[in-house]
């Protein structure tokens, strides 16, 4: 007879992903996942299949908390340019204040390091960014009616623009320390629209 679970299997995934955040896929090993969510090899394995598995799992769960937040931000009260900028700097803020090392975009750091070579991680990357498009997609094609964003413009195009910049801003956050910099590349993103 199996023995029943003796932990919270959504504390260990946030721990996993904490982990693969900070080390990314290839500079985890299987004793810091053991170590982060504070299961066994055998216990970790049994239950995620594998560390690929437990990535997987991770990235899903970012996608629930983080890509959510980031939706959030979105829908928060304000015009479009207000909620596309409030969404930008609680990012660039929290990527520089990041006491764990300036982790940046878990998303992006799967993209850059995995995705690529897997293809299941590639649509689970995807997945985070397709989310956030079609959400700046919405807050600018509602600024375009509002008569804050020039209408002349394809609204699809202009998202893949501000999400181009926010995604770009998260990558040069984890080697710039000039906040002022990185705002007026956000500024400067904003007018453009």
């Amino acid at each position: 007879m199996a023995r029943p679970r003796q932990f919270d299997e959504d504390r260990v995934i946030t721990a996993a992903m904490d982990t693969f955040w900070r080390h990314g896929y290839e500079g985890t090993s299987t004793r810091d996942l053991c170590d982060s969510t504070g299961l066994g090899p055998s216990s970790l394995y049994n239950t995620f299949g594998g560390k690929r598995e437990l990535y997987l799992r991770a990235l899903g769960r970012y996608y629930e908390t983080v890509t959510a937040e980031q939706i959030a931000r979105l829908n928060e009260p304000g015009s479009a340019k207000e909620r596309l900028r409030a969404m930008m700097l609680h990012s660039l803020d929290s990527d520089l204040d990041d006491a764990e090392g300036r982790r940046g975009c878990f998303a992006m750091n799967a993209a850059a390091e995995v995705a690529a070579l897997d293809p299941d991680v590639k649509r689970a990357v995807r997945r985070c960014f397709d989310r956030v498009e079609d959400e700046l997609c919405a807050v600018v094609g509602a600024g375009q009616d509002a008569g804050e964003i020039a209408s002349g413009r394809d609204a699809r195009t202009l998202a893949r623009q501000v999400q181009s910049t926010y995604y770009g801003l998260r990558v040069l956050s984890r080697v710039q320390d000039d906040r002022k910099a990185l705002l007026a590349t956000v500024d400067s993103a904003l007018a453009d629209l």
